[in-house]
């Protein structure tokens, strides 16, 4: 008796899925979200990163210029490392707002027509 392997319905469910993301992948929506989200995340970065090597350039070759005092004992490479830190917050709160407004309305039309195919 020749026995036939069936694929278990787990299997199946995995398939169309994956098809399902595969499609979504090449709608024009989920172009445009990505387009959105480098929109801001390229230059948010890019930003950063020139103000954080900024931060260390002067740290290691400008030593007069940061232990220049601004009040008291504070000096100029205190308050450029408590702006890091200030910046990191800036960033992540606008990207919050940028993605409430830009974001977040078109991947949720995305998300539910994903969960509709699959029967999420």
């Amino acid at each position: 008796m020749a026995r036939t392997r069936r694929t278990p319905p787990a299997s199946n469910q995995r398939k169309r899925e994956e098809q399902s993301y595969t499609d979504l992948a090449r709608e024009p929506d989920f172009a445009e979200l990505k387009r959105r989200y480098r929109r801001f995340a390229i230059p948010a970065t890019v930003a950063f990163l020139v103000w954080y090597v900024t931060y260390v350039v002067c740290n290691n070759w400008a030593r007069g210029f940061m232990d220049t005092r601004v009040v008291g004992h504070v000096n100029v490479a205190l308050v450029f490392g408590l702006l890091q830190f200030l910046s990191t917050f800036v960033i992540a709160y606008l990207y919050s707002r940028y993605a409430d407004r830009h974001l977040d309305p078109l991947s949720t039309r995305l998300r539910q027509r994903y969960e509709k195919e699959t029967g999420r």
